[in-house]
């Protein structure tokens, strides 16, 4: 008897490249591994026609697709993606803005309002800075290219937002260059210009304090499997699991054991990481992951993507045993 096929859509990470290669592999499934490094891609691709059996997905867009209740997909608690967001503020030097409070009235750039990055930036600066972003006047676009970014599937805001475009489609990064804006937010640093500067001056040590106080590092994207693909074979979702646990503990310890990053400090970077988290940057699983887990779920309630704080547990599949 042949052997179900899985296909698995994802960009190319260290802590998922045993699975491309082979040196990993599921068992009683041949997985196709589907390297695609645009994410925006990918997410369009999988949110807007369900192309492959499983993939990573923006997490912002699941949690908005499993509150309306007619969601395609069900999610792994697998966290491919994982980015530190202070440091992807940056400002006009002639806008006046010299702390997070001082964007408010502001005009700011964002790639997509509804993206997962702009929910952890929008819900940092209310938390932490008191700021209220409701003040913000919003323009979308592509943060170092011309035009829009992507074409997304995810639901509408359960309270519209007014979203302004550049009608010349200039990027962002122009657009701020020139103060037509003040500030951007986003998932890329805009090319260098003498006029702008990140809003931090030293993100980092924001960023380490900020986790070392709540113990969220957070959560970009997820893996999600389309409900259909779940539904014939349950058994899927625990294999393609054990095997993404299993190919990001086989990255940490090529990561201890040598040189694989063109980084002069790395072994710094390495001793630091045990130091402040444990040894392990990226958990999978629900319980090491609540408290960033629970952060998203509460930011997107207040900027009303979802109607209700949806407990953590009712977004995952349950696997056999939550592995990290």
């Amino acid at each position: 008897m042949s052997r179900p096929r899985l296909t698995f859509a994802c960009g190319l990470y260290d802590r998922t490249d045993a699975l491309r290669t082979g040196d990993v592999k599921l068992k009683d499934i041949d997985l196709e591994f589907l390297a695609i490094p645009s994410p925006r891609d990918l997410f369009d691709r999988m949110g807007g026609n369900q192309e492959f059996d499983s993939s990573e997905f923006s997490s912002s867009e699941f949690i908005s697709r499993f509150d309306r209740g007619d969601c395609p997909f069900v999610a792994l608690p697998v966290f491919p993606s994982r980015v530190f967001r202070h440091g992807y503020i940056y400002v006009n030097r002639q806008s006046g803005i010299h702390a997070p409070k001082d964007l408010e009235g502001k005009r700011v750039g964002v790639a997509l309002y509804t993206m997962t990055a702009a929910v952890w930036i929008r819900g940092h600066l209310a938390d932490q800075y008191g700021v209220d972003c409701s003040t913000f006047q919003w323009t979308e676009g592509a943060i170092n290219h011309a035009g829009r970014h992507g074409e997304p599937s995810a639901p509408p805001l359960r309270k519209p937002v007014k979203i302004a475009h550049d009608p010349q489609g200039r990027s962002l990064r122009d657009l701020l260059a020139a103060h037509e804006i003040d500030a951007i937010i986003g998932t890329q640093h805009p090319h260098p210009h003498s006029d702008i500067a990140p809003l931090f001056a030293d993100a980092r040590a924001v960023e380490r304090a900020f986790y070392l106080k709540t113990k969220i590092f957070p959560i970009m994207h997820l893996v999600v499997m389309r409900r259909d693909t779940y539904e014939r074979n349950p058994v899927a979702a625990d294999s393609l699991y054990r095997g993404l646990v299993e190919a990001k503990n086989l990255a940490r310890e090529r990561l201890h054991k040598g040189h694989p990053l063109m980084l002069p400090w790395v072994h710094s970077d390495i001793h630091e990481m045990d130091e402040v988290f444990g040894g392990d940057t990226y958990p999978y699983g629900i319980e090491a992951n609540r408290p960033t887990l629970e952060a998203l779920v509460r930011h997107m309630f207040d900027q009303n993507f979802i109607s209700r704080k949806i407990p953590v547990e009712e977004l995952f599949v349950r696997v056999a045993k939550e592995l990290r």
